[in-house]
């Protein structure tokens, strides 16, 4: 194994270390991409590599100050978000972190697909070029999520967007122009369609791993939804699954997660085995064995809003918790991997599996299109598949979601605002310590309180410019501006 520089981008050097002979030279000598199988390992590393929940949840209202509790985990990737300031950290769990993963994945991408632009018979490459082009749309729409002004068509076409890269790079330090958030999305559309149709499942090993056709459908549902063009996300929706049909493929929370032990939860929620799961990254990150215990996270208040009270169906969720001492509560979802790089000490790298799309998130996101399109009726079915799938002995006569009950639950006369707020209720609690939550926030326009533990109080209002993260500061060097402050 010999360390390469495997690209460069915006003034950020990353050196990838691997054993693969197509990555044992510099990926400008793209000679060595000359099979299917090459190109197919190559874009086993087109996904960002890297987890955004440490920053995204610590921003969000699943957050609270647990003060000096023993044990708490204190951290500036976990309370610089808290507070609403900039992470200086480029260590993982960080927003510089995300970014550079997300641009490695692209990189990654891009010389997949000029390897099979040059190839001899490019047709014999679809499969590998629908994955490329849907794992490069996907980076590239986490990128103006978190980095860039949230989408409104008002806007999109005067706010900066992020370098939206479609060729390997070929000089150290090229010059990158943002665009728009408007453009951007342009192009992420154009690589979103026409990557989707060239995408084969039978091309993988491990399907859960890479962009199959569930998962990028599942990726358009979130797009599109961003992007308020809701028919087409319940056309994608419907595309997730044989006939439209999620329930059977949600996970089984009630007759099968919430009986089993600690440690069978830990390792069952992120397999691959599991229908729920759409698409899965290893990534490189302390959240498994921090995510319980950082100073700014899941606290007794939050745990009781969620998850202790009744919900507006009358019932409360049957999902269990656990803690790791005072205050430190969790949602058994994910378990430390450690790859020893010294089989005789404790030295190595720890990871954690992450799920970027699953089955309930396709449910939600076709019940908030339906509230889109005043489709009511059909939101609210939606919304009875999950609660059924999450109240232990779930009654009809005792659980619907009434008129009645969104009324006296949300205090408001408006059906739709109530059964908006019930969806938002449900997907706090289901992606709970996954850092979700926020691009919900940023797509409400919602504002975000954060109280301390010595009694301050600090507020994100939606047009606050600190909503955008802040570029790496070496994105300076490749003439980028960086973001408002």
């Amino acid at each position: 194994m010999k360390k390469i520089i495997f690209y460069t981008f915006l003034g950020s050097m990353v050196a990838v270390s691997g054993c693969n002979d197509y990555l044992e030279q510099a990926v400008d000598q793209r000679t060595q991409l000359d099979s299917v199988q090459k190109v197919s390992e190559l874009l086993a590393t087109a996904y960002p590599q890297a987890d955004y929940a440490t920053f995204t949840e610590a921003m969000s209202d699943l957050a609270l100050d647990k003060g000096n509790t023993s044990g708490a985990v204190v951290d500036e990737r976990n309370r610089n978000p808290y507070f609403f300031q900039d992470v200086q950290s480029k260590a993982q769990g960080s927003p510089d972190n995300y970014w550079n993963a997300c641009y490695a994945a692209i990189a990654a991408a891009n010389h997949a697909l000029d390897a099979i632009a040059n190839a001899p018979d490019p047709a014999a490459y679809n499969a590998q070029k629908g994955e490329a082009l849907v794992a490069r749309a996907y980076a590239h729409f986490m990128l103006v999520t978190l980095f860039a002004k949230v989408y409104d068509p008002a806007t999109a076409a005067s706010d900066p967007g992020i370098p939206y890269v479609t060729e390997p790079e070929r000089v150290v330090l090229a010059q990158y122009d943002r665009g728009t958030v408007a453009s951007v999305y342009q192009q992420i559309e154009t690589d979103l369609t026409t990557g989707i149709p060239l995408l084969n499942n039978n091309a993988y090993r491990v399907t859960k791993y890479h962009f199959n056709t569930a998962a990028a459908h599942a990726f358009a549902t979130r797009f599109y939804l961003f992007k308020k063009e809701y028919q087409k996300v319940i056309d994608h929706a419907n595309q997730v699954f044989a006939g439209g049909n999620i329930e059977p493929n949600l996970r089984p929370w009630v007759s099968v997660y919430s009986n089993l032990t600690a440690n069978e939860g830990l390792a069952i929620y992120t397999q691959a085995s599991q229908n729920a799961n759409l698409l899965l990254v290893e990534t490189a990150s302390l959240w498994a064995r921090n995510y319980a215990r950082y100073r700014y996270g899941f606290a007794t208040p939050i745990v009781n809003q969620l998850f202790r009270s009744n919900n507006v169906t009358g019932a409360r969720w049957v999902q269990p918790l656990y803690t790791q001492g005072t205050d430190h509560w969790l949602v058994l979802k994910f378990r430390e991997h450690f790859v020893r790089t010294d089989p005789n000490a404790e030295i190595g790298f720890p990871y954690t599996i992450f799920p970027l799309f699953t089955a309930e998130e396709v449910l939600f996101n076709r019940a908030e299109a339906y509230l889109g399109l005043n489709q009511l009726a059909e939101a609210r079915a939606d919304l009875t598949v999950y609660a059924r799938n999450r109240i232990a002995n779930y009654n009809a006569g005792n659980h619907a979601i009434t008129d009645a009950k969104l009324r006296a639950f949300y205090g408001t006369s408006d059906v739709r605002q109530g059964l908006l707020l019930a969806l938002l209720d449900f997907k706090a609690a289901e992606f709970v310590q996954e850092g979700m939550r926020w691009f919900d926030i940023l797509r409400h326009n919602l504002t975000v309180t954060h109280p301390t533990a010595d009694g301050q109080t600090y507020t994100l209002t939606p047009d606050d410019p600190r909503r955008v993260l802040q570029i790496p500061q070496e994105a300076t060097l490749a003439g980028i501006e960086l973001n408002p402050r």
